[in-house]
């Protein structure tokens, strides 16, 4: 056993995490609790509070340094850890899929809000061919978070999830089946390549939308994820382009499309909905105010935004 507290590694590692990649004292803290956690074998942050004049043996001290030394070379905690929590749910994550981030959330919300709590098609002429499950379709599904926490909380729906990496597929189906949600369907595809005519009441979205030649793509987190799931052409619209396009076709009638998007796109995303025939759009903004949602609707609607 060393003379190594709890406290006294958790005071130096923040200091480090705070120092080597510019993060706020709180966010250090959180990290290097999270790390220390998982280097205990997964104890509780509770635990290292009630623990922290405690010594530590030696092999758990190196554990521990290995899995900050990861992140002072700038990798994702969410990668070291293999989980990221999103909508009160645990994910696993791997370097193959994106992190979920809260502002994703929004778009989540926004979702919900257009399938009722008993799931039934809430159009007048149903997806699914009068009176079924309203059928909702998550595109570039990665982690599944998205279609996931849809699926979670309207288990009545029918939640199909699509990606075109079988990696990110593989992914997606272990969360769908450690979170329990049998309700979503996972397919193979680019984007509506491989569901011929379905038709879906809810079609939802976190594409590729960063400027291929945007410097924040080789800065903090994203040098590490995939970059197919982050950059779409000169302007970052190539992905959101093609998807409002193709989307009538598989839309029922009063059928919604949201999308999320870049800080600086809401206008862009509200034109090229507007020229493609969709009424009823709005632009939605995260928890910071940054529009990052927009939707648009098929025919004219009462529902809100």
């Amino acid at each position: 056993m060393s003379d190594i507290t709890v406290q006294h590694l958790l005071a130096q590692s923040r200091q480090a995490i705070a120092t080597t990649l510019a993060l706020p004292e709180t966010e250090a803290r959180i990290e290097a609790q999270a790390l220390l956690c998982r280097a205990l074998g997964d104890v509780s942050r509770a635990w290292l509070i009630a623990h922290e004049h405690d010594s530590l043996p030696a092999a758990q001290i190196e554990q521990f340094q290995m899995l900050v030394n990861r992140r002072l070379a700038g990798e994702p905690v969410a990668y070291i850890l293999g989980r990221r929590e999103f909508y009160g749910l645990d994910f696993i994550v791997t370097p193959e899929v994106l992190i979920p981030r809260p502002d994703t959330e929004l778009l989540v919300e926004l979702a919900l809000q257009r399938i009722p709590g008993n799931s039934p098609s809430p159009l007048p002429s149903p997806a699914s061919g009068g009176g079924g499950n309203c059928r909702v379709l998550d595109l570039g599904t990665g982690s599944g978070a998205i279609a996931i926490a849809i699926a979670s909380q309207r288990p009545q729906a029918e939640v199909t999830a699509t990606d075109s990496s079988n990696a990110a597929l593989a992914v997606a189906r272990a969360n769908a089946i450690k979170l329990k949600t049998p309700n979503v369907r996972l397919l193979q595809s680019d984007w509506f390549a491989a569901l011929g005519n379905e038709i879906f009441d809810v079609i939802v979205s976190n594409p590729p939308y960063i400027a291929a030649g945007d410097p924040h793509l080789r800065q903090g987190d994203l040098r590490f994820e995939p970059a197919g799931a982050l950059a779409a052409g000169v302007d970052g619209l190539d992905a959101i382009r093609q998807l409002v396009m193709q989307a009538p076709a598989h839309l029922a009638s009063g059928g919604w499309l949201l999308l999320e998007h870049g800080y600086d796109q809401a206008q862009a995303v509200v034109a090229l909905l507007g020229t493609n025939g969709f009424t009823q759009v709005e632009s939605k903004p995260d928890l910071a105010g940054i529009l990052r949602v927009t939707a648009g609707c098929t025919v004219p609607t009462s529902l809100p935004l």
